[in-house]
């Protein structure tokens, strides 16, 4: 059975559980995620369906610079950005690492979106660099939970 990791917006109204491990972890350096965060932002992409969530986030809805359209989760009372979903990946669902409870239980393999990064980003090189939208990660088989 893999970890559970637990999160939650910074005034704590919504909080989650994840019941599956993540597919992938990547730094994304889109200017989205800039614009989010003035900086890179850690993301982990895990299967929508293992996330349980309390609490009502509110949405955005828009179009990435890879042409799929992204609908954004954030809490509505201190705006702290939790979940992405994009039409270039159903059936998963981008976790904002920062959001867990413990962010150290997941490391990032990735930065991608590279090309869009400031000079000043401070990029590992012992991480693969993708200059711009990697392909989709290919979801895992559905297991059963407890």
């Amino acid at each position: 059975m893999p970890p559970v990791h637990t999160g939650r917006c910074l005034c704590g109204d919504i909080r989650y559980r994840l019941t599956a491990d993540p597919v992938v972890a990547r730094i994304c350096w889109c200017r989205d995620c800039q614009h989010l965060s003035s900086n890179g932002t850690v993301n982990m992409l895990v299967p929508s369906a293992a996330i349980e969530l309390s609490g009502t986030p509110a949405e955005f809805g828009s179009t990435a610079d890879s042409g799929n359209g992204v609908r954004r989760r954030f809490c509505a009372r201190c705006g702290s950005h939790l979940f992405a979903d994009s039409t270039g990946r159903p059936g998963l669902t981008v976790v904002r690492v920062g959001t867990l409870d413990d962010p150290s239980s997941v490391r990032p393999g990735a930065n991608i979106w590279s090309a869009s990064a400031p000079a000043w980003a401070c990029l590992d090189p012992a991480l693969e660099r993708v200059e711009a939208q990697p392909s989709p990660p290919k979801p895992p088989s559905p297991r059963q939970t407890p």
